[in-house]
């Protein structure tokens, strides 16, 4: 978890516990970006030997991918690797469950990634409140009709689409905010710390692609996000208010650094290295599985009209 000045960190953390199956087993790699070090609250939890801790102050930061660069470091050989927001509420089993559709889905591929938006939860008289799903669609991520590619400009804007099926079904996006698989992630696909936040997910996506990892949306996403309202400014943005005029690096060069940088990895020469495009597949396979054209500037719906 990469938690930037949220109070629901610690729900997170003791959400996760309290709904597991096997709580001794986990282990949580946190960077807190929060204007108070709050590592005498992680010590006073109960499962605080398994907490592996980070504190920054917010005007040290420089966005979500290279919060979630340093949240990789603290990666220790375990063989699953989970990756939330830390406002995530949790079902019960959420573990057992996981670990059950990653295992069938080794039949199918032999590096997959389980990945998809969560439905949302709100909190009803201060517990947490969520519809499950019915396990009856597989939520799709797909490029937002309303952010086309550009000459220049290749960040996308990602939605969910329905599929109704009762079958894992093949992607091509990760989300961010929940991705499940093996542990050897992190250090196979290293979160690219020069990104800022727009065009993060497009670019694990590919680099993870490339690797040989396939991406699958289940029929059951067993934990939930509060999201944002769109139209409320929020002071938990990163490139809100007046911390982002003490950075060394403004939102407004982060976010043009990152752009430029997404564009090189996509359509230039890759971007060599940790934080480049792997040599297992190439960007015509990404092409044809994702019906995103990059270069070309080009999308088209691989799944023939059948999400809703």
């Amino acid at each position: 978890l990469a938690s930037y000045q949220d109070p629901l960190l610690f729900f997170t953390l003791r959400d996760a516990v309290a709904k597991a199956d096997f709580p001794s087993r986990l282990r949580f790699g946190v960077v807190d970006q929060h204007a108070a070090n709050q590592r005498a609250l992680v010590e006073a939890l109960p499962f605080a030997r398994q907490v592996r801790y980070v504190h920054l102050p917010p005007e040290d930061t420089q966005g979500v991918s290279w919060a979630r660069n340093i949240a990789f470091s603290l990666y220790d050989g375990e063989p699953w690797l989970l990756q939330v927001d830390s406002h995530t509420c949790f079902e019960q089993g959420w573990d057992s469950n996981l670990r059950a559709q990653h295992t069938m889905l080794l039949e199918r591929s032999s590096k997959p990634v389980i990945s998809t938006y969560p439905y949302r939860f709100d909190f009803v008289g201060g517990e947490p409140s969520y519809s499950p799903s019915e396990g009856k669609t597989a939520l799709v991520l797909r490029p937002h009709p309303d952010t086309p590619l550009e000459s220049g400009d290749v960040v996308l804007r990602f939605i969910g689409k329905h599929l109704f099926t009762g079958e894992p079904v093949a992607g091509c996006h990760i989300a961010a905010g929940f991705f499940f698989c093996a542990g050897q992630f992190v250090e196979e696909v290293p979160y690219d710390p020069f990104l800022y936040f727009h065009g993060e997910e497009q670019s694990l996506s590919v680099r993870a692609f490339t690797r040989g990892w396939d991406i699958f949306h289940t029929t059951w996403t067993p934990l939930y996000h509060l999201y944002k309202e769109a139209s409320v400014a929020h002071e938990s943005h990163h490139w809100h208010g007046e911390v982002d005029a003490r950075r060394a690096f403004s939102g407004a060069y982060l976010t043009e650094r990152s752009r430029l940088r997404l564009a090189r990895l996509l359509c230039g020469d890759g971007l060599p290295g940790a934080y480049g495009r792997g040599t297992l597949r190439t960007m015509d396979e990404f092409t044809a599985l994702s019906g995103i054209d990059y270069c070309n500037k080009i999308v088209t719906d691989p799944y023939q009209g059948k999400l809703v």
